[in-house]
């Protein structure tokens, strides 16, 4: 299933952050899902040739406004990636569910 892998991120731009740890690079822009390991997108965006920066060290659910971190300057998460790693947020939908399904 797909909740089992952990996406990484790949952006359109980057930018660093100062904290206790020192500077970290982290993604700004559109923001797509990405395994390790492959050269594209889970979308199917070549990273090369769209000129997409790698984060393998920012898993996928970091790029969300309410888990704080890397999502700070990320203005756009791609939705056909969203709906292969995962949604959450306000604009999620629910997932399908039968209550009654047929035999």
């Amino acid at each position: 299933m797909a909740r089992d892998k952990r996406y990484a991120v790949a952006a359109s731009g980057q930018w660093t952050a100062e904290d206790d740890q020192g500077r970290r690079r982290l993604p700004s822009g559109e923001v797509h899902a990405w395994e390790p390991g492959m050269n594209q997108t889970v979308c199917g965006l070549s990273l090369s040739r769209s000129q997409l920066v790698r984060f393998s060290h920012v898993t996928w659910l970091d790029t969300f406004p309410a888990s704080g971190g890397a999502a700070d300057r990320v203005r756009r998460q791609c939705p056909r990636c969203a709906s292969v790693a995962g949604r959450r947020g306000g604009d999620a939908r629910p997932r399908r569910h039968r209550t009654d399904p047929r035999p």
